[in-house]
């Protein structure tokens, strides 16, 4: 389980094509996670949650397989991008931002970049089946980083962020046309997934798929 909020940027140092249409990623990571890193830790890497399976001092390395790759843009990685790091939140942790599984729902799109001057309006383009599980003021993830939904369209959402956060996370080097992972929340899905099954006084959610 994760926050969204992002700890630090890391670097994709190479990538390689193994068996079972996967990739391994080794990402440089920051001296601060060195130290208490542990093969096996979850790491939230552009909000998608991977093992570590070797590390080598700051150079970690992890693999993501098709169904990852299929559901994410994690295939669109080069190496030299930065990448936004999250490791799983502790017992003792701090929720800083909303409750985050690492499990991307689906990509979106950039679709409108405003600037401001204490802000910036982003808007991202998603398929319909992610965009019913956004209410505005309600929370979702964008590359691993937590968002507060400003409003929902048809077509897109939009989000408004403050300068720190497009300083510290990948966010502010995003143009429009960038494929951005979606995870929505959690408790959207559940209370989906009940009403599905137990209608109540009538009411029912609108068909569709189930949430994963």
């Amino acid at each position: 389980m994760f926050t969204g909020i992002v700890e630090a940027t890391g670097e994709i140092t190479r990538i390689e094509t193994i068996p079972g249409d996967a990739i391994e990623l080794s990402v440089r990571v920051p001296a601060s996670f060195v130290a208490e890193g542990r093969i096996g830790d979850s790491v939230a890497i552009n909000g998608c949650c991977l093992t570590v399976v070797r590390m080598d001092g700051p150079q970690w390395l992890f693999q993501a397989g098709h169904e990852t790759l299929d559901k994410t843009n994690l295939g669109d990685l080069e190496v030299g991008d930065a990448v936004n790091l999250e490791r799983a939140l502790p017992a003792n942790g701090r929720l800083g931002g909303h409750f985050v599984q690492g499990h991307v729902d689906g990509v979106g799109r950039v679709a409108a970049i405003e600037p401001h001057a204490d802000w910036s309006d982003y808007r991202f383009a998603a398929d319909r089946s992610l965009l019913e599980y956004l209410v505005p003021k309600g929370s979702v993830a964008v590359d691993g980083v937590s968002l507060t939904v400003v409003d929902v369209t048809a077509e897109d959402f939009s989000v408004a962020l403050i300068p720190h956060t497009l300083q510290v996370t990948t966010l502010g080097r995003r143009r429009v046309g960038d494929r951005v992972n979606i995870e929505t929340d959690i408790l959207g899905k559940y209370v989906r997934r009940f009403l599905e099954r137990v209608p109540l006084a009538g009411l029912t959610a609108p068909p569709g798929e189930n949430p994963n």
